[in-house]
């Protein structure tokens, strides 16, 4: 499935699950994708295209979850989290309704859509509501897993959506459990990250190498909740860890790896490498916009060598 765009192939699942499940119902904000307009044309009274008008897609979510509706709701991740935090943690976690949250447009994939589509501080928001699950899909392999994994949840998940085509991560059943996957063997200094990055945090440990530093890479596909199986598979067999992402590094998996490390009593260095604490008032390409926060090739191989 690697030559598949990471969205379709969870919406190509969205739509097998349409198909066996007449109860299920997904919302969109007036967000479209290649692979959910079969959805639409196939599943009229499935599909409902709320408008933009994202707090009420929440509650309508709600209210019909309480009428024995499954339900996902699609749209832009900013606007999806941040714009209705209060309906999100009101009216779905604090009555653990299962309600499946997608967000396309993780960290700064909508580049030239400037600092209103920026997804770069979904993770630090959603995280903090206890009942969340929170995933973040690397590949299409993943992806597809996730929606079922979304749709089999008993409580509220927010998916993280990347663009595009990447190379199969090779996600196995067992470390889709785990919610995370060891993608280059592990040695005393290993990155951590996750969608997109995850991808970069290679090309980083291969540019590593050629300068003989060793270095490991771990895919976290599951934000929230984060198995002890982590601290056991991976923090225990580090000597420094490193974590790559673009989103902000107030609360995201820099700070999430951080807080395994504390919470566990475990003294190796963390190196946090992330979005930088401002607003990025930008309208760019992606590439651009790393190379602002010292998240290109060049510049993490420059932080990360002296490690």
């Amino acid at each position: 499935m690697s030559d598949k765009d990471v969205r379709d192939a969870f919406f190509d699942e969205v739509y097998t699950i349409g198909g066996q499940d007449k109860d299920f119902v997904f919302l969109t904000d007036d967000m479209d994708a290649f692979s959910l307009r079969r959805f639409k044309q196939d599943f009229p009274s499935q599909f409902v295209n709320i408008g933009v008008a994202e707090q009420n897609m929440i509650n309508l979510a709600a209210g019909l979850s309480l009428c024995g509706k499954k339900v996902f709701v699609y749209g832009i991740a900013s606007y999806v989290t941040l714009r209705c935090f209060e309906q999100i943690k009101v009216n779905l976690c604090s009555m653990n309704i299962p309600v499946t949250i997608i967000g396309v447009g993780a960290g700064f994939s909508f580049s030239f859509d400037g600092p209103t589509h920026h997804g770069t501080q979904d993770i630090a928001v959603m995280r903090t509501l206890p009942e969340i699950t929170l995933y973040n899909p690397s590949d299409s392999s993943a992806a597809s897993r996730c929606a079922w994994l979304a749709y089999e949840g008993k409580g509220p998940v927010y998916v993280r959506l990347e663009k595009g085509v990447y190379p199969s991560l090779g996600y196995g059943e067992d470390e889709l459990a785990d919610g995370f996957k060891i993608v280059r063997p592990l040695q005393g200094l290993n990155i951590v990250s996750s969608g997109f990055m995850t991808h970069e945090a290679l090309r980083l440990a291969e540019g590593l190498k050629k300068r003989d530093v060793r270095a490991g890479v771990v895919d976290l596909f599951r934000l929230k909740p984060v198995r002890e199986t982590f601290l056991a598979k991976v923090v225990e067999k580090s000597k420094v860890l490193v974590t790559v992402e673009d989103n902000s590094l107030v609360g995201g998996i820099g700070t999430i790896v951080g807080e395994i490390l504390a919470d566990a009593g475990v003294s190796i260095r963390l190196k946090r490498i992330g979005v930088r604490d401002k607003q990025f008032l930008h309208y760019g390409s992606r590439a651009w916009l790393h190379q602002l926060n010292g998240l290109d090739a060049e510049s993490l191989l420059a932080s990360v060598s002296g490690t």
